[in-house]
């Protein structure tokens, strides 16, 4: 996900949320201040019974009214930021598969003239561009390769699949080989490393 347009959303929601409470808030000021206008006319003028509740059946009515049309706004946003988010995550990854394709491409060239290649120093030398290339691109993004041959065996980055005695002492609890590689994204480990650890 593009993380300008995570900010985005976010700020863009936390205002519509600030809207929204405004709005609740100056409800609520109205509706006091009308009980206020009447706790008012009540003290100053002797109504009879009958209009007094009238008006109390008005005022809730009054009341009603505009807690539904506060529901129906509310629905309305959180429907439409709903959706928003929706869309957001279909399309979180194309900025990602946008900057790859120039890797692809290269991929593809190197493909159609294998078959026609005859300077095999060149043809590797072309490969090891495009792995650097693709190397590149995946700093980028914020993914990095956890280090791990002849490192010290360690479970945060590490997944032993085998252990084998160890070639010298020195190589003891210390990864012997490296048979599929890790990464962090963002110092977050998505992959472990697959290893072989000396005992």
């Amino acid at each position: 996900m593009d993380k300008k347009s995570s900010k985005k959303e976010k700020a863009k929601e936390k205002a519509m949320d600030a809207q929204a409470n405004e709005r609740i808030n100056e409800m609520n000021e109205e509706v006091s201040e009308e009980q206020n206008e009447e706790s008012n006319e009540e003290q100053t003028e002797d109504v009879p019974e009958q209009s007094e509740e009238e008006a109390a059946i008005e005022k809730l009515k009054e009341a009603n009214d505009k807690y539904l049309r506060l529901s129906a706004e509310y629905d309305n946003y959180r429907r439409r930021t709903l959706k928003e988010k929706m869309e957001l995550t279909k399309t979180a990854g194309e900025s990602i598969l946008l900057a790859l394709l120039p890797v692809i491409d290269d991929l593809d060239r190197a493909m159609n003239h294998m078959d026609e290649a005859k300077d095999v120093d060149a043809l590797k030398e072309g490969m090891q561009l495009i792995h650097t290339k693709f190397n590149d691109f995946l700093g980028q993004q914020g993914m990095k390769e956890i280090e791990a041959k002849e490192k010290d065996f360690d479970t945060d980055v590490h997944e032993a699949v085998t252990k084998i005695p160890a070639p010298s002492d020195e190589m003891k609890g210390k990864v012997i080989d490296c048979i599929e590689k890790g990464y962090t994204l963002h110092e977050k480990v998505v992959r472990f490393s697959k290893v072989v650890v000396g005992e």
